[in-house]
């Protein structure tokens, strides 16, 4: 791990904690607020029915700031645009105040959109609600449907967000698979690992 990481790593986990929240949404459970417009890093209003693929939907609660969403970020876009190919919609949700962090607004969310790669919608949830109703907490948090909307993996990308050399549990990837296979995810529900989300309206202090 070089230093650079290594001091991203301290300061994440001074602001960022591991959680399988308890309101979030559970297996088998469909998607919520699916017909809501948000705004695009292109300019279009999207809505998660509207990106839903034949084969299921990923949904992915991530923002520009948090050292977790940044240390995982290549990941997400090869997983995402990959999976995007292969008939799953995928949209990447910024729930973040910009009060908070700007940023994490969405000038800077085009500006991330390039430099990361992503093929995939980039939205901002301008009040928060969209990432409130699947009960997510943390950047980046993932929710993966089957192509009846329902539930089939929430958690983590994989098990080492800093030493992706290191990874043994691919479970966002191996829930995708599954699930382009037509077989049960196996892994069903892991920890969410990163920082807390900062809901818009509330401008809370880093936990």
């Amino acid at each position: 791990m070089t230093a650079r990481k290594a001091a991203a790593l301290v300061l994440g986990l001074s602001v960022c904690r591991s959680t399988l929240a308890g309101g979030a949404l559970k297996p088998g459970d469909a998607i919520p607020m699916g017909d809501v417009k948000m705004e695009n890093v292109d300019g279009r209003k999207l809505s998660i029915t509207d990106i839903a693929g034949k084969a299921g939907t990923l949904v992915i609660f991530t923002c520009n700031h948090c050292p977790f969403a940044q240390a995982w970020e290549s990941r997400i876009a090869a997983i995402g645009n990959d999976s995007a190919k292969q008939g799953v919609g995928v949209v990447l949700v910024n729930a973040n105040d910009p009060v908070a962090y700007p940023v994490d607004d969405l000038a800077h969310m085009k500006e991330r959109a390039k430099t990361a790669h992503f093929e995939v919608p980039y939205v901002v949830d301008e009040t928060s609600d969209v990432a409130k109703a699947f009960g997510a907490t943390r950047t980046p948090e993932a929710f993966l449907f089957d192509a009846a909307g329902r539930l089939v993996y929430h958690g983590a990308i994989d098990d080492d967000a800093y030493r992706p050399d290191q990874v043994k549990q691919r479970y966002l990837q191996n829930a995708i698979s599954a699930l382009l296979a037509g077989k049960d995810v196996a892994v069903k529900e892991t920890n969410s690992v990163g920082c807390s989300i900062k809901f818009r309206n509330q401008q809370e202090a880093a936990k």
